[in-house]
């Protein structure tokens, strides 16, 4: 990754994992539950939503690293489910709203793209490379990173988002075993990065996906 491109990923990155959360956050206000708002977690402000490690450390690493892609997260919105008028429902819309919202950013940017693509050849040479060509640079670097984290946040191991929507559809009786055993699913999830399993799960549907919304432009 140049240098240019990893200057691009940063706020690309920001926008991914801070409008993650808001979803949740906002998901959750509407199925009842104010403590988001009461926080302050439902501003597009990043400030209230960086992690030191998942939106900075982590990140300028895979920078150093010179790796092909960045990944990393915001700060996790404060939701209390007992707040829920349907504690069931609740769980389970706010849990996906995350990966909702990366998917819908990436059809967007993937829009944005094509868009781009498609008046380069009209436009000047000098501005299709001073203005458009990073612009698309960002929309497709968006695009991939919004994909990586909906197809990672959806995987069924806790804490991700596909556990607890998950979850909301077993007995009630499970949640508390659920909640308990949560802790190590870390361990598991830190197995299967190091060991590339995760990553031979989601890079299929991730190639497809990145070359679908970008079709032949890509």
């Amino acid at each position: 990754m140049g240098l240019s491109e990893a200057i691009l990923s940063i706020p690309a990155l920001m926008i991914a994992v801070i409008l993650h959360e808001v979803a949740h956050g906002w998901v959750a206000y509407k199925m009842g539950d104010p403590t988001a708002k009461h926080e302050g977690r439902l501003t597009l402000n990043p400030l209230p939503h960086i992690d030191p490690i998942g939106t900075l450390l982590l990140p300028g690493m895979f920078i150093l690293l010179n790796s092909p892609i960045i990944f990393g997260w915001a700060k996790p919105v404060p939701i209390n489910p007992m707040n829920f008028r349907d504690l069931r429902m609740g769980t389970f819309f706010t849990s996906i709203a995350g990966v909702v919202m990366n998917l819908l950013l990436a059809l967007g940017f993937g829009l944005s793209y094509r868009v781009l693509y498609s008046i380069g050849d009209a436009l000047d040479p000098f501005l299709v490379n001073s203005v458009i060509y990073p612009l698309m640079i960002f929309c497709a670097k968006s695009v991939l990173i919004n994909l990586i984290l909906a197809l990672f946040n959806i995987l069924p191991i806790p804490p991700l988002d596909g556990s607890r929507a998950l979850m909301s559809f077993l007995s009630f009786k499970y949640w508390e075993l659920f909640y308990k055993y949560e802790v190590y699913g870390f361990l598991v999830i830190t197995l299967l990065l190091f060991t590339g399993i995760i990553g031979k799960i989601i890079y299929p549907p991730l190639i497809f996906l990145y070359h679908t919304i970008l079709g032949g432009a890509v």
